[in-house]
């Protein structure tokens, strides 16, 4: 691919984005509508190939009332402490502008820009809503679970219709029997299932070919898999962020190492998690902050969709306390106060929440690692646009190199919930 070193007319696309896409443009762009992603503390300067995340889940056990056996118990134990080797992921989007919008807005930098932005602002927000969604799930890049039901003709339903928020047109998704197992094969064409139509109302998905045909198809799709972005998914790697339902998951961590640490050792390392599917939501919010605060946590925020949201509010009904919290005069975010044993929590709807998880978050335990600003441009060699090599136009790549990483799992806690 080579680059255009002088767009047409001398109009170069950093001269004029940089009255459209400052820092805090892109920022307003990517933080609107998504409070963890907005709140998340962040650090820009993740170099190196890891980033050790040192947590201490112990004490040394070297005491007792008796003198000799403080001592020999202080020479065999230590403060326990791990390393979690946090590494990178990559996520991209592109933003493609065809020669003819250039050459029939020559000498109007008006026009262009118009162009530009349309393009480049669906692309940052195609990414954005990736790393958003990506945030608060397990690192395998699932965006929705089939309903159990018929799995041919040209339309599938989602077991959940609030993940619908997750779907766009045009999306080539793939399909997999669980989060770790490998992607369905495809058809003999080699597509994936490509969306043409999304019924928001319903959960429906609609695809140009059946979705089980031999050659534009998936054929051995089944009735309850789970749907992937084609390249999000693998069933050997976390090829997603490592979110928050993989730092503090819904089922005990097993041995299996997790950035290098085993985690069964102690809940420290995996987080807390409490079923109250059966309880009213605010008793729900009540049991869970009582739990951590049990462990020690101050919980400060309940993240949860927007449904469950909906339920928090009108079962509080005339006791609701709304809270406004001002990023900047453009972003803002409003949700409800509950009072917890060791302070106010601040409740907060995400649309990028699993519509049956709420979770709560000590949030100083957390940081949002990346190298470079979190949705960036990738201009390393100085050049925002490039001419694509097959195409009769150009391109503007953005691109998010990071991850999420917890120094203190144990103090955050997985809610399982009713739909």
């Amino acid at each position: 691919m080579k680059p255009v070193r002088e767009i047409r007319r001398g109009l170069s696309l950093r001269k004029q984005s940089n009255k459209v896409y400052t820092n805090d443009r892109i920022e307003m762009m990517v933080y609107k509508d998504n409070p963890l992603f907005a709140l998340m503390p962040k650090m820009e300067d993740f170099g190196g190939r890891n980033l050790p995340i040192v947590t201490i889940w112990g004490n040394p056990q070297g005491r007792s009332a008796t003198f000799a056996r403080a001592q020999t118990r202080g020479g065999l134990t230590s403060t326990k402490l791990d390393d979690f080797l946090l590494t990178r992921v990559k996520d991209y989007s592109i933003a493609t502008i065809d020669n003819e919008t250039l050459e029939a807005s020559k000498g109007n930098s008006n026009a262009f820009l118009e162009a530009a932005t349309v393009e480049i602002d669906g692309a940052i927000n195609s990414l954005t809503r990736s790393v958003a969604v990506s945030m608060y799930r397990a690192g395998y890049g699932e965006v929705g679970v089939l309903n159990g039901g018929v799995v041919s003709g040209l339309t599938l339903t989602l077991s959940n219709i609030n993940e619908i928020t997750n779907f766009e047109v045009g999306m080539e998704l793939d399909v997999a029997a669980s989060l770790t197992g490998a992607s369905r094969a495809y058809g003999s064409s080699g597509n994936g299932l490509i969306v043409t139509g999304v019924n928001r109302s319903a959960g429906i998905l609609t695809f140009g070919y059946a979705v089980n045909d031999g050659t534009n198809g998936i054929p051995a799709i089944g009735v309850s898999d789970y749907l992937f972005i084609r390249g999000d998914h693998s069933s050997s790697t976390l090829t997603k962020i490592a979110g928050l339902g993989a730092w503090v998951p819904s089922s005990a961590p097993t041995s299996s190492l997790f950035f290098g640490t085993d985690r069964s050792v102690d809940t420290r390392l995996g987080g807390l998690r409490l079923d109250v599917s059966s309880l009213p939501i605010e008793e729900a919010l009540i049991e869970a902050a009582v739990y951590a605060a049990r462990e020690g946590s101050k919980i400060d925020y309940f993240f949860m969709n927007y449904a469950q949201y909906s339920k928090l509010e009108k079962a509080l009904g005339s006791k609701v306390m709304y809270i406004d919290l001002k990023m900047n005069p453009e972003i803002a975010f409003r949700g409800i106060t509950v009072n917890g044993p060791r302070g106010t929590i601040k409740c907060l709807p995400d649309q990028n929440c699993p519509p049956t998880t709420i979770y709560g978050v000590q949030m100083d335990t957390w940081k949002l690692y990346s190298l470079g600003k979190s949705v960036r441009v990738i201009d390393t060699d100085g050049l925002q646009m490039l001419r694509q090599a097959n195409s009769d136009g150009v391109e503007v790549r953005y691109g998010f190199y990071g991850n999420v990483g917890c120094k203190a799992p144990g103090y955050n806690i997985n809610c399982t919930v009713s739909a």
